[in-house]
């Protein structure tokens, strides 16, 4: 696992994939958990093409220990930096027919526990007494995203689709994309593999073609403090 690698990729390209992360008993264990998950919480979002937790590692906290293996924290320390921590967790469950698509973005907001009058920071929205803001840009550019797979994910069950570079670039509508400049990657990723990325980079994905399911943890590491009394809701 060359770690210097992965992070000059992810700093020229802005995203990376690196396989066998997690053993398939350390994978066995966390289904375990996952199985006995109490879907009528309201904080969790349920329909026929999704089942995500939010707040996931709020929600789970017995689940913390199993996925900050001893790799996922080699990743933490040598790729983004000792004192990173996890700031913003959901949990995805696309199930084998979900219809769920999702066009190209970028991650511009970040969860907060409360909102406030604050210079930079805008526009607000809150869901379920949740609070997501964009954040200025420096404070987006400095995220770090790692993506756990739970299941085998290529471009047939809504395997990551990005833009290389595209997170270099600042704000960046997916409306104005120049196919002729840019260039599309589709991010396959094994059973207990990882994709970590930059948030800004433009990212989505297809629908599910194979029938086969896709369940993936989403979480988001920051080294930096908010201004004035401003928290991440999620630091962990």
């Amino acid at each position: 696992m060359n770690l210097q690698a992965h992070k000059n990729h992810i700093l020229e390209n802005g995203f990376t994939t690196i396989n066998s992360i997690f053993s398939d008993k350390e994978l066995e264990k966390i289904d375990e958990v996952l199985k006995n998950i109490d879907t009528s919480n309201e904080n969790f979002r349920k329909s026929e093409d999704l089942f995500a937790i939010r707040q996931f590692l709020k929600e789970l906290p017995e689940i913390k220990d199993l996925l900050f293996n001893d790799n996922i924290k080699a990743i933490i320390n040598e790729i983004f930096g000792e004192k990173y921590v996890a700031v913003k967790s959901i949990y995805f469950d696309k199930p084998e027919k979900s219809n769920w698509y999702v066009a190209y973005h970028q991650d511009l907001t970040i969860s907060v526990d409360k909102k406030m009058d604050l210079t930079g920071f805008g526009p607000w929205t809150t869901k379920q007494n949740q609070f997501a803001v964009q954040p200025p840009l420096n404070i987006l550019e400095n995220i770090y995203t790692i993506r756990i797979h739970l299941d085998d994910t290529d471009e047939n069950n809504g395997a990551l689709k990005v833009v290389p570079k595209s997170h270099s670039k600042g704000i960046y509508r997916a409306e104005t994309i120049d196919w002729n400049v840019e260039t599309e990657e589709i991010c396959n990723v094994e059973k207990g593999g990882v994709m970590i990325m930059k948030p800004l980079i433009l990212h989505g994905s297809n629908r599910t073609t194979n029938g086969k399911k896709r369940r993936v943890i989403h979480i988001e590491f920051s080294d930096m403090e908010l201004p004035e009394e401003l928290q991440w809701s999620e630091k962990n």
